[in-house]
């Protein structure tokens, strides 16, 4: 492997430096969680009593016993949605390796699951963020019971992974693996779906040419196809060490996808104290996993909302991250991927082309990632460049690919599409937001033009069908949209429309402190802006006609107006009231928005514990 890049190296060891305190108090409460052999062998009799009452023989007796390490099972499965129905018979697969390795199991709870291609433009969007946290506080519920030496994660999609992540890592004492569903099988090809979606945005095509493009692209068991928020949290979870090598995009269904689950099962036990190789997931999500993690992301231009959600789940292990050095990272990471939104291939053209195991490969030989990292496997990421392969019934895993099977969809990092990761921070007067350029044709990238404000994005669209746009440049300015403000929904709904206007030659933007997630696409989009407007940052007081910079080339969220006007300026518009954010569930999430963080420090409604003092009966304890 080649010496780590500077810039890697840089950011990491400023991470590991700003983090100490945190991280240090983090790990000595996981190391005091963790006691020697089962933990339900110190409970009282009454308490494990309820633990095994519900089991049959011989597992009752096992866990009476406290003899076998027993792993709890955290599943996201519902039927309804695609990317989780493939759960629903994993958890009995997952039993019966595990008792064949020596260990035992219980399904230790659910979790939430709501798919944000449902919910788009309706009120159940406002839920989805604030799901995240929500998932997070029901994995820890599951794991509560001190029945457990280790844990498996079943979840695929957008809030799913990261909120069990954040659970797992309240209980970092614990071995904990995930296991993807995998995505379905490729349908409608995607820069025909995005035809038909303009189209209809046009009035060109009616709802049901556009229902039948849809229900082509989705149309199986398993994760969308699409590089979005969902297939980032895989990728993710593979550079993480938090997989099984090569078992991230696997479809639902095959004999090697079965395979796989079976080896998760197996490798739980392998990775608790009583396997002989003892693997807590706090100590393996450490600053390099982290790093790791930013740089897959960035190298294959994975979802904005990993700006978040990375931030998020780092702070769940005692670790600072920022977005400054995601933009770091950026600017020194190469481009690996076209995958769409970023290009017309899906993730199965990904797997085709040379999968996780290349873009591992590459990245390790370049000196992009950090290889002395632990893993579910064993430490050492260069076991996931490794390709699993099913031989009758038996999984190997072999030497992967040295080379992209297909230079459109997957290069090296000497020869990358691009020479960054294509994600940018931008500063200005209106605040710091996030926009992702890898789908954005250079002459697209800076936008200075007049802004049209809407405090809804349905007042936006119906501005564009009444053609009020079409014969102008603008910046649209969606506000009020921010996770104080209504749960942050996503907006991806306005990139058909924002799209029909450049291509008919306007210059366009969007600023916003809403979401567009991973399916930010060829407009320019500064997005997540903060501080949000219904907290009273800059976006509340900008009107009609005001001239908005987006510069994605030099980092720039900038209005022309004197300081002296701007200052002086009252605010405009408003945020949902509490009377109208109501109903579909909203109601019971309004405490949520009362505390939640900020867009750039991982919008969650949970505070890391912070370092303790000398004096804390906390640093007493440690």
């Amino acid at each position: 492997m080649n010496t780590l890049h500077p810039t890697v190296a840089e950011v990491t060891a400023r991470i590991v430096r700003r983090s100490a305190p945190t991280r240090t108090a983090y790990l000595a409460r996981i190391d005091a969680a963790a006691d020697k052999g089962p933990a339900r062998g110190k409970l009282a009799c009454a308490n494990p009593a309820h633990g095994f009452a519900a089991s049959d023989e011989p597992a009752k007796s096992g866990l009476r016993s406290s003899r076998k390490p027993n792993v709890a099972i955290v599943s996201s499965y519902n039927d309804m949605l695609s990317a989780h129905q493939p759960f629903r018979d994993v958890p009995e697969v997952l039993k019966q390796s595990i008792v064949r390795a020596g260990g035992l199991a219980q399904f230790a709870g659910g979790v939430p699951a709501m798919c944000d291609g449902i919910t788009q433009g309706r009120a159940g969007m406002e839920l989805s963020l604030f799901s995240r946290d929500l998932i997070a506080m029901s994995t820890a519920v599951a794991l509560s019971h001190d029945m457990f030496d280790a844990a498996i994660m079943l979840g695929v999609c957008d809030k799913i992974v990261p909120g069990l992540l954040i659970g797992a890592l309240s209980f970092g004492h614990l071995p904990t693996l995930f296991v993807p569903a995998g995505p379905m099988p490729s349908g409608l090809p995607n820069g025909e779906k995005a035809r038909v979606r303009q189209l209809y945005a046009e009035g060109k095509a009616g709802r049901e040419e556009l229902l039948e493009a849809e229900a082509a692209s989705y149309h199986s068991p398993g994760t969308c196809t699409f590089y979005g928020t969902a297939n980032s949290n895989q990728m993710l979870m593979e550079v993480m060490g938090l997989h099984l090598p090569d078992a991230t995009f696997a479809n639902p269904g095959t004999p090697l996808r079965a395979a796989l689950d079976r080896a998760a099962g197996e490798r739980a036990v392998a990775i608790t104290a009583a396997g002989g190789e003892p693997t807590p997931v706090g100590h393996l999500v450490d600053e390099r996993a982290i790093v790791n993690a930013c740089v897959a992301l960035l190298a294959t231009g994975g979802s904005t909302n990993h700006t978040m959600h990375l931030v998020a789940m780092a702070a769940a292990a005692g670790i600072t991250l920022t977005w400054d050095d995601l933009a770091d990272l950026s600017a020194a990471v190469p481009l690996l991927t076209r995958i769409y939104p970023n290009g017309s291939a899906d993730i199965n053209h990904f797997v085709a082309a040379g999968g996780t195991p290349f873009p591992v490969h590459t990245l390790l030989n370049h000196g992009y990632l950090h290889d002395d990292v632990l893993t579910v496997s064993g430490r050492g990421l260069w076991r996931h460049t490794s390709e699993a392969r099913l031989y009758g019934d038996e999984l190997v895993w072999e030497e992967g690919p040295k080379s992209s099977h297909d230079t459109t969809v997957l290069r090296p990092a000497d020869d990358p599409f691009a020479p960054d990761g294509g994600l940018r921070m931008l500063t200005g007067r209106l605040g710091r937001a996030v926009v992702k350029v890898s789908a954005v044709e250079p002459g697209h990238r800076v936008v200075t033009a007049p802004a049209v404000i809407f405090d809804d994005r349905a007042d936006f669209l119906a501005a564009f069908a009444a053609g009020r746009l079409d014969d102008r440049d603008s910046v649209a300015v969606i506000r009020y949209r921010g996770p104080a403000a209504n749960g942050m929904p996503e907006l991806h709904k306005l990139m058909p429309a924002l799209g029909v206007l450049q291509d008919r030659g306007r210059r366009v933007a969007i600023v916003t402190d809403g979401r567009m997630s991973g399916a930010s696409g060829k407009v320019a989009a500064a997005i997540h802006v903060t501080p949000e407007a219904a907290l009273g940052g800059p976006l509340a007081r900008v009107r009609d006609g005001d001239l908005v910079t987006v510069d994605a080339e030099t980092g720039r969220l900038d209005l022309d107006v004197p300081d002296a006007e701007f200052d002086r300026r009252a605010t405009t518009g408003r945020a949902p009231y509490d009377i109208e954010w109501a109903g579909t569930g909203r109601e019971l999430f309004a405490g949520f928005r009362a505390i939640v963080g900020t867009a750039e420090t991982g919008a969650s409604v949970i505070r890391p514990l912070p370092a303790p003092t000398e004096e804390s009966p906390v640093a007493q304890h440690v």
